[in-house]
């Protein structure tokens, strides 16, 4: 007998099939919604740590290179009040847990404690070892620590370095913090989804319908646009679109603490770049914020009507501010300097001028105009003129009046360069090109100038291995004492017969061998083959054991720290006393850092070795050099004794030199000496040695050899 089905429980079935249905779909709903809440909460960490840790790493890695340039001087000079002042400036910023200041050796040189407990040590931490050789900014870290390091360095020379190390601590609570607060607000979104599925239950097939729009609508919807606007944020634009939102539930706070949190990231990094873009001492926009301005504008102009004038800028004898009178004078100048080019840009650079400093004492400008309404070039040399003009004008600072320069070079865009590094490259090079002209002066690049950078790269390549290649060689001119007119010693004069250009001016092949750096591997050679030369004529002529060899140290051996070490190496090998050996430096060498300076000739005289100061009285301190550095006599510089017999102040000149030195126990030698009434008016004065073509040409070491017998 067949079981009746009624309409209840056929009803009730279907309520069970419809109910299982509904179920199942709530299931599946449900088990998406989970899904899309994790993947929610797990994007907007991820967005925050990585966005955190990005930051963190930008404002560290530009306040590191910005500290490293601000200690340039500091260390430089040794200044340890300049340099703590800086890093106790840096400690005091947030996350920052320690900074330290090394040198070429790892030893720290300052970390911030009044005390500097640790001066001197060499670090030995586990991020020490990668910083010691850097070359450029250096990121390291673990799990708590950001470790960020860059080079100090002068021009080509490396002085150190500087770390920073950034505490990830905060960025870790600020991940555990958004995390817990989308981790609650979820919670609370889900513990208002239960009472809607209770609604869905109630209200079967027709309300699911109703209950999955609104689902999507307040809940779906808000966090799947907020999960895009975190993705764009991930990806680095942080000006987002957050949906704003007025209501008043957990869904509501979520989505306003969200668009919160987006503003508070726009702000920091309006801030970030603001200090990453601008110059901290003159306000000026920086060489960062130029560059991308550059790019931009050459950009623009390319297929345009679109000219371009880039002016580079720099401020002539600068250096003999921050030496004289100090680094703080220097700020000053630098402020007023960029007033006053300001001031001449907005009188007469026109519509979309831009001014930049470049770093240390250079600025670049920047003109825009149209071909045919207001030609660049005349207009740049306007701007040019008026900047000579107006910089030329005593500066007041610190109750002293300081006259200076600048000197500019000019490029055109599009006619002297296609592209960025050529424009920026060619107005460098004019740059150049105004100083060799005497400097305070504008010149305008052309491809003359790109012939002249071409032969001083050629000439440096030829200089490379000259000595290996027998072309560079010694000449050596006497030197005679002026009482008894008997010789004394001589002095090396470094010589260079190239094989396709004959003999080449010293002062061409020794100011390039200075600027790139090669002084350092010919000057000990130099110094070696001058002393077996010197000991050569000791074994030759008896007579001549007395006579003294000199030789000129350029001012990067000085620097390197290793002359007095090579001095003594050079002795040992070759067998001359040290007495027989004169080490010659220029004034300019010795400036702007006496107390390192003084310290090393005190070790070289020591050993016996004489030191003289060559050029004497071209320097920006004169005399004053006699009484803080260590030295056994001067050289008066030809320029002086060649209009002694004529000029009367070179003679009051040379005769209170000659006077000052002997007062402090210093001998004088006179250069250039080419006339017999110079000999005769020098010994009358008591000059004690001289050398000059009247006296003797330089000449070969065999020709030497044989002016002994």
């Amino acid at each position: 007998m067949r079981t009746r089905i009624g309409l209840s429980a056929r009803f009730a079935m279907l309520a069970v099939v419809v109910l299982a249905c509904v179920l199942g779909m709530v299931a599946l709903v449900w088990d998406r919604q989970e899904a899309m809440h994790r993947e929610a909460q797990e994007l907007s960490v991820q967005a925050i740590s990585e966005f955190s840790s990005t930051r963190l790493l930008s404002r560290g890695q530009a306040a590191t290179v910005q500290l490293a340039e601000s200690l340039v001087n500091p260390v430089y000079y040794f200044d340890l009040d300049a340099i703590g002042g800086a890093v106790r400036a840096v400690l005091r910023q947030p996350d920052v847990s320690y900074v330290i200041v090394y040198d070429n050796e790892g030893q720290v040189i300052h970390d911030g404690s009044p005390d500097i407990s640790t001066y001197g040590q060499t670090m030995s931490d586990p991020f020490a070892y990668e910083v010691l050789g850097l070359e450029a900014a250096h990121v390291q870290s673990n799990d708590t620590l950001v470790d960020i390091a860059a080079p100090i360095r002068i021009g080509d020379q490396r002085l150190g370095g500087v770390r920073v190390g950034y505490s990830l601590a905060a960025v870790k609570a600020e991940e555990a913090r958004v995390g817990g607060v989308m981790a609650s607000r979820l919670q609370a979104i889900g513990r208002s989804q239960l009472l809607w599925l209770g609604v869905l239950l109630v209200g079967m097939v027709g309300l699911l319908v109703t209950i999955g729009v609104v689902l999507q609508r307040s809940l779906v919807s808000p966090v799947q646009q907020m999960a895009d606007a975190a993705r764009q944020i991930e990806a680095g634009t942080l000006d987002a679109d957050v949906p704003a939102s007025r209501r008043k539930d957990e869904v509501g706070d979520l989505m306003r603490a969200f668009a919160h949190m987006r503003d508070s990231l726009v702000r920091h990094d309006r801030d970030i770049r603001r200090m990453a873009y601008t110059d901290a001492l003159t306000g000026l926009s920086n060489r960062l914020a130029f560059r991308e301005l550059l790019d931009e504008r050459v950009a623009q102009g390319h297929g345009s009507a679109h000219q371009l004038a880039l002016l580079f800028a720099d401020i002539d004898d600068f250096k003999r501010v921050n030496d004289t009178i100090g680094h703080d004078a220097g700020d000053e100048v630098l402020m007023q300097f960029s007033g006053r080019i300001r001031e001449v840009i907005d009188r007469h650079g026109g519509g979309g001028s831009e001014l930049a400093r470049f770093g240390g004492d250079e600025f670049v400008i920047l003109l825009q105009g149209l071909a045919g309404e207001d030609d660049i070039r005349p207009r740049a040399g306007r701007v040019a003129t008026a900047l000579v003009q107006e910089l030329s004008r005593p500066i007041s600072v610190h109750g002293r009046q300081i006259f200076l320069g600048i000197s500019i070079g000019i490029a055109l865009f599009p006619d002297d360069a296609a592209d960025v590094p050529a424009l920026m490259k060619n107005g460098d090079i004019a740059m150049y090109q105004a100083k060799v002209a005497g400097k305070n002066c504008y010149r305008f690049y052309s491809r003359v100038m790109d012939q002249a950078v071409e032969r001083r790269v050629r000439m440096e390549q030829d200089l490379r291995g000259a000595w290996e290649r027998g072309e560079l060689s010694l000449a050596y001119q006497p030197v005679y004492r002026l009482d008894d007119g008997r010789l004394v010693g001589a002095e090396a004069l470094l010589r260079w017969r190239h094989p396709e250009h004959g003999h080449v001016a010293p002062a061409l092949f020794i100011d390039v061998a200075e600027q790139s750096g090669l002084i350092e591997a010919i000057g000990p050679q130099v110094l070696r083959a001058a002393c077996m030369d010197a000991r050569g004529w000791q074994e030759e002529a008896p007579a001549a054991r007395q006579l003294f060899v000199s030789v000129n140290v350029s001012a990067r051996q000085l620097r390197a720290g290793d002359l007095a070490t090579q001095v003594e190496a050079v002795l040992r090998e070759t067998g001359l006393p040290p007495s027989r050996l004169h080490v010659e430096l220029t004034e300019t060498a010795v400036i702007g850092d006496e107390a390192r300076v003084s310290g090393l000739l005190a070790r070289l005289r020591n050993s016996g070795v004489k030191v003289w100061l060559d050029d004497f009285g071209t320097g920006f301190s004169g005399l004053s050099h006699l009484r803080r550095v260590p030295v056994d006599g001067v050289k008066i510089d030809r320029s002086f004794i060649a209009d002694v017999l004529r000029d009367p102040d070179d003679l009051a000149l040379t005769t209170a030199i000659i006077a000052m030195a002997h007062s402090l126990g210093i001998q004088v030698v006179a250069e250039g000496v080419e006339k017999e009434g110079q000999y005769a008016l020098l010994r009358e004065r008591g000059c004690d040695m001289a050398q000059g073509y009247w006296l003797g040409q330089p000449m070969p070491d065999e020709e030497f050899r044989r002016l002994l017998a």
